[in-house]
């Protein structure tokens, strides 16, 4: 596999993660043409100096790497319309939160062959072009995601964009270990931090204890402000995976009720996850501090970077003979 020169991308949506997408990939010197359904999306974003389409042909025509950062709920009319125009060879990735339906929607319009699945793990509550940053997605975490049926080579090319330009790690998963993993660690919380801020917002009380929440309240419900509607899909587009985690939620949850009002312990709730806080810092990037292993492009090489990214491992360099995977 030859290192080629980078890749013309297309982004089409131009939201918060889509337009901090289509800035930093233009800061580091990649040819970006990006669009948006959104007339005054568009017009915010050629203000930025970004080179916009007026709608999806123009954006994807010509482009090496398209990329879906539309909502997912808009994911299957959209996908189908870019197949329509897709140069040939084109590869198609996206940034959704859930990896499965995605994969679905790309491979009904006829480009699941172009697909690779794709999900920056970084984001804030806010919402539009306007709260786009490049900065937001620069060297952040993303997982990567493949199937059987994925191109070694546009696999490369993804990898290639999120480990080059965009300063990023890479973890290789199947989409329903991705869904499972974005269930836990995005989707449950998004639902937790509602249901607190429900809890204030219909208690007797609403008020006064709005008037005097600080740090904790805070902190416990900043996602909560997140478009509802973004999050409603989020969450029910992901039913599979975050069904099962919020019912052992909830059971944890009676269970410390039932403590409670039982004047019983609840000591091992509480201590349940020492050895994560012994291990792992709210806010920081987790320390890659084992050796590299350089996984050789040849061969089933995606499988293999599967199994080390499952059991932790991340790709942080892509050359055109091999991966390098740390710890």
């Amino acid at each position: 596999m030859t290192a080629g020169p980078p890749p013309r991308v297309g982004v089409v949506g131009l939201g918060l993660i889509g337009g901090s997408l289509a800035r930093l990939l233009v800061a580091r010197g990649i040819d970006v043409v990006a669009t948006d359904v959104a007339p005054g999306s568009r017009a915010a974003a050629r203000d930025a100096g970004l080179t916009v389409a007026d709608d999806v042909a123009g954006a994807v025509a010509g482009r090496d790497l398209v990329v879906l950062a539309v909502p997912l709920l808009a994911m299957r009319a959209v996908a189908a319309e870019v197949a329509r125009h897709l140069d040939p060879g084109a590869t198609v990735t996206d940034v959704g939160s859930v990896k499965g339906p995605v994969r679905a929607a790309v491979s009904d319009a006829g480009a699941g062959d172009r697909y690779v699945g794709a999900h920056p793990m970084a984001g804030t509550e806010r919402s539009g072009f306007v709260s786009s940053d490049a900065g937001l997605l620069d060297g952040v975490p993303w997982a990567v995601t493949v199937d059987a049926r994925t191109d070694p080579a546009r696999l490369a090319a993804v990898l290639g964009l999120v480990t080059g330009p965009l300063a990023g790690t890479a973890a290789v998963l199947t989409d329903d270990c991705h869904d499972e993993v974005a269930a836990l660690v995005s989707h449950v919380p998004h639902v937790v931090a509602t249901q607190l801020l429900n809890a204030v917002a219909g208690a007797p009380v609403r008020d006064v204890a709005l008037g005097l929440a600080a740090g904790s309240f805070r902190d416990g419900t900043r996602v909560a402000f997140t478009d509802p509607a973004r999050t409603e899909a989020m969450v029910t587009e992901n039913a599979a995976w975050v069904a099962p985690a919020l019912r052992k939620v909830a059971r944890d949850l009676e269970a410390v009720v039932e403590a409670l009002e039982a004047n019983a312990s609840v000591h091992e709730f509480f201590h349940a996850a020492d050895d994560v806080r012994g291990t792992w810092l709210p806010g920081r990037r987790a320390a890659r501090t084992g050796d590299v292993e350089r996984v050789p492009l040849e061969g089933d090489w995606p499988a293999a970077l599967v199994d080390r990214c499952a059991a932790g491992a991340v790709v942080v360099r892509l050359t055109a003979t091999h991966a390098e995977v740390a710890r």
